[in-house]
């Protein structure tokens, strides 16, 4: 008598593929959450204030891009940029964030855009530890 043994069918899921995938999201997040909002290193203040009213953020890195709420605008179309948030608001505030290294020129060339339109500017600073 030939006894024949059962043959159990078994289920396999193949994963291989899945680390490609999850490696490419954790790329591809990194890489969006580093372009939304740009690293900057800012200056120490022993006091700070945060703002309520109706703020716009301006951003300088240490490459010299400007940023107006997270959009990146050339320093030539900067005052007109300025001059369609005021007409939105006209109590306005720019919070403006430099990189410690950027040279005091080129916020200067921002606190002069600021005061010829009559806005109110601060300057952003990490508290200290």
């Amino acid at each position: 008598m030939k006894l024949r043994q059962r043959r159990r069918a078994s289920a396999e899921v193949h994963t291989s593929a899945m680390n490609d995938i999850m490696f490419f999201l954790l790329l591809f997040f990194l890489i969006a959450s580093t372009v939304a909002n740009p690293k900057l290193m800012l200056p120490k203040s022993s006091s700070g204030k945060s703002i309520s009213k109706k703020t716009i953020v301006v951003s300088i890195t240490q490459d010299l891009k400007y940023y107006v709420d997270k959009k990146e605008v050339p320093v030539a179309n900067l005052s007109e940029t300025l001059t369609g948030y005021k007409k939105m608001s006209a109590d306005l505030t720019i919070v403006l964030y430099v990189d410690k290294t950027v040279a005091i020129q080129d916020v200067v060339q921002i606190m002069d855009i600021a005061q010829k339109q009559d806005i109110k500017l601060v300057l952003a600073t990490e508290p200290k530890a």
